[in-house]
């Protein structure tokens, strides 16, 4: 105890008051995990005694982020068993899905040496497979919850995409579709609304997660928002019919291949005054003219634009105040960019189980974040019209 208080004092003589508060946070959280350690391992730091149950293995180095600023940690790690700060935040779902899929490769021993080198630094030598499986069911219990509960009330707008990340299956290596649905509710506000795996995204996939999604409630859809790949549309039109609206930037993309380097952006401007109008009648006039300009110098484009006039602006004819967010899949390429950059980490996953619990975690974690937001997606006003409540469309009575 006197050599703590020597160190309180020369910490108070020497620090500016601008760092003086997080020292000695980290002071009294050092002392913290001392105490906390000493009691798993029955004796004191050099301590030679009877009742120690295991040893010190070092330090690990952890960043703790607090309102006084990030405070460098020395955690201790122990020889048996594991020991983390009791006065630290436990770690998100995604962090612990993450461990748990590098786990679990590492234990196959189908890791390749980034994952271990990584295993190594996150101290998981030593792993037992029967941890693995306590950690893994844990945490894809609420995975499943999560991916399998009711969805209720209506769901105008519906986004579908698919990302792909490898996999091992009956000893190969091979890229499977991970493919994700997001909706925005009667209420304006956003959901994750589902998750699946598959080798390819034939039509049957995708009838087949529709229909899921069906049986577990969704109702009311009035657009899907989605590149154009022909088995997605088959199944849309199949199991919601719903209008489907063609990612706008996905059609941007194909049809300037075609309008060469010098035209790109002349073109892309004319275009752009179709997505400029005010009304979906105005909007279609505007790109038939556009088309048949372009139709003498670029046949091919004006053709590609004949055939995705009523896809590319679908969304024209849903309320002004959504059309910015409807006429793309950007809203759900932020996710994949995410879900893409978590899963580089792991390379290449052990099994598709692995993959639903390290995306399923991921999805899990923004879907908590958008339900705490305080602003809707979609204002609730903007959003009553399109209910097939009646009620919900009546307007408010003045008192």
């Amino acid at each position: 105890m006197t050599t703590d208080m020597m160190s309180l004092h020369a910490l108070l003589e020497k620090s500016s008051d601008a760092d003086l508060l997080r020292e000695m946070i980290g002071f009294a959280a050092h002392r913290l995990m001392e105490l906390e350690v000493e009691n798993l391992t029955g004796a004191a730091h050099g301590e030679r005694s009877a009742d120690r149950i295991t040893h010190r293995n070092g330090y690990r180095e952890r960043d703790w982020e607090t309102r006084a600023g990030t405070v460098e940690l020395r955690i201790p790690k122990l020889r048996r068993g594991s020991y983390f700060p009791g006065f630290l935040e436990p770690r998100r779902m995604a962090e612990k899905a993450l461990t748990a899929v590098i786990q679990e490769a590492y234990i196959q021993g189908v890791s390749t040496r980034s994952v271990d080198e990584l295993v190594r630094a996150m101290g998981m030598t030593g792993i037992s497979k029967s941890q693995v499986s306590r950690l893994c069911s844990e945490i894809d219990g609420k995975i499943a919850a999560f991916l399998d509960r009711p969805l209720e009330g209506e769901w105008p707008y519906i986004w579908l995409d698919a990302t792909y990340v490898k996999a091992r299956r009956d000893g190969r290596v091979i890229s499977v579709a991970v493919i994700v649905a997001v909706g925005v509710n009667g209420d304006g506000r956003r959901e994750l609304l589902g998750l699946a795996i598959g080798a390819s995204e034939a039509e049957t996939f995708w009838t087949d997660f529709l229909r899921k999604l069906a049986r577990r409630g969704l109702r009311g859809v009035k657009l899907v928002v989605s590149d154009a790949h022909e088995g997605l549309k088959v199944a849309i039109a199949k199991v919601l019919s719903a209008t489907w609206q063609r990612c706008r930037v996905h059609f941007m993309r194909n049809v300037l291949a075609h309008a060469g380097k010098q035209g790109r952006r002349v073109v892309a401007a004319f275009i752009g005054t179709a997505f400029a109008q005010d009304d979906a009648e105005a909007a279609r006039s505007q790109w038939r003219q556009i088309a048949d300009q372009l139709r003498p110098r670029v046949k091919k484009l004006a053709e590609l634009m004949d055939e995705a006039e009523s896809d590319v602006l679908a969304y024209m004819s849903f309320p002004p105040a959504h059309r910015p967010k409807l006429h793309s899949t950007n809203p759900i390429e932020r996710l994949n960019g995410e879900i893409k950059r978590r899963t580089e980490v792991v390379g290449i996953f052990p099994n598709d189980e692995a993959v639903i619990r390290l995306v399923g975690a991921i999805l899990l974690e923004q879907h908590d974040e958008w339900a705490v937001q305080r602003a809707r997606y979609m204002t609730l006003e903007t959003m009553a019209p399109l209910s097939d409540d009646a009620f919900a469309r009546l307007p408010a009575v003045a008192a």
